[in-house]
């Protein structure tokens, strides 16, 4: 017996010491994926415009030569990359819209549902600053809200006040998003990278190497005791990462026969809602802001790229002058997934003007509809 319980015993500590081992050795190995690859005419594709992308993508007025990274993606096969498909780069603000897709999973597990009201999943909804609480609208927000910009949150990091109604107007904000982070963690006790990595992430075939979400930077870092992420900013990734989210929300949720995220979750978060076309914007910037984003994600329902499919959707973060401007881009109808992380095209402002000239030729370089068959 004693012999029995040494045995069980060395398992048990060459389990503990090899558990580190084997998690990274499987990092390793989720973050060894690669794409087919064709040429941009195997793939039915104008080589030159998909040059001009990518010239527009590298430009900066300062620096005609400046760097970062991309792909385009078209049949689920790589047609061209430049840059290092492997560095992490900061994502900014498409956080928003890799984070959602927790809200999805919360969907498809029957937790919550879009019109939920959201105090009812946290108690402290919208605190501090206290002076919330006297106009009355926090019991009103509901998940949706939180996810379109809709809550009534003001512009800014931390905890912000409640500056309209909510459903009444449109302002873009960090605020909400963070919000609805705190409110899925409640709900499923648990840190949402971990859930993500585990549900989304992994599957992908997403390790560490490729995507790092950083500890609550604006708030504090643990809420009741559990991690806390925030959902408006603080990603790093990789453009080989997005674009594999990308794909992921291209064929609707479906990876490898699997349904990682709800095909209808998916639809809603590209298309925008028919009670949020022609909310007012709360301050200037893009003055059609509220005809095109659906949950936590840009698009051109309305048109906004005359010459850009109206079913493209993106994630976009950044717009900083010389800073770090993300762009992830998917094209339903053309079977295209294109990112770009590189030096800011804009002047802060959210300003479709500056994503044209990328997508657009993207878009054009296609001369054959349906790609080969993988």
């Amino acid at each position: 017996m004693r012999a029995i319980v040494r045995y069980v015993s060395l398992l048990a500590v060459v389990a503990v010491v090899a558990a580190p081992c084997a998690r990274e050795a499987f990092a390793q190995t989720v973050s060894r994926f690669e794409w087919s690859r064709a040429t941009p005419e195997e793939m039915g594709m104008d080589r030159a415009k998909l040059e001009q992308a990518r010239r527009y993508s590298s430009f900066d007025n300062q620096d005609p030569h400046a760097g970062g990274s991309g792909l385009v993606i078209r049949g689920g096969k790589l047609v061209m990359a430049w840059g290092d498909s492997r560095q992490l780069y900061q994502i900014k603000s498409a956080t928003k819209s890799v984070a959602i897709a927790a809200l999805g999973l919360a969907i498809q597990d029957g937790r919550v549902r879009l019109d939920d009201r959201a105090s009812r999943l946290h108690n402290r909804l919208g605190v501090p600053p206290e002076s919330n609480v006297d106009t009355g609208w926090l019991p009103h927000i509901t998940l949706e809200q939180l996810a379109t910009h809709t809550s009534g949150f003001d512009r800014g990091h931390g905890y912000e006040k409640l500056v309209f109604e909510p459903g009444t107007m449109w302002a873009y904000s960090d605020g909400g998003p963070d919000w609805l982070g705190e409110c899925l963690t409640l709900e499923y006790r648990r840190d949402m990278s971990d859930l993500l990595f585990e549900r989304v992430f992994t599957p992908l075939g997403i390790g560490t190497d490729d995507l790092r979400w950083r500890s609550a930077y604006n708030r504090p870092e643990l809420l009741q005791g559990i991690k806390r992420r925030e959902f408006g900013s603080g990603i790093r990734a990789n453009v080989d990462a997005l674009a594999r989210i990308g794909q992921l929300y291209l064929k609707g949720g479906l990876w490898e026969g699997r349904q990682l995220v709800p095909r209808a979750f998916v639809e809603r978060a590209r298309t925008t809602a028919a009670w949020m076309r022609g909310l007012p914007l709360l301050r200037k910037g893009n003055p059609e802001a509220s005809q095109h984003y659906g949950l936590l994600w840009w698009n051109n329902s309305d048109s906004a790229l005359k010459s850009v499919p109206t079913d493209a959707f993106w994630a976009w973060g950044g717009m900083q002058g010389r800073d770090t401007e993300t762009l992830l881009v998917v094209i339903p109808s053309l079977d295209i997934v294109a990112v770009r992380v590189g030096t800011g095209w804009g002047d802060g402002t959210i300003d479709y003007r500056f994503l044209e000239p990328f997508i657009a030729p993207i878009a054009e370089a296609v001369v054959r509809q349906s790609p080969p068959s993988r």
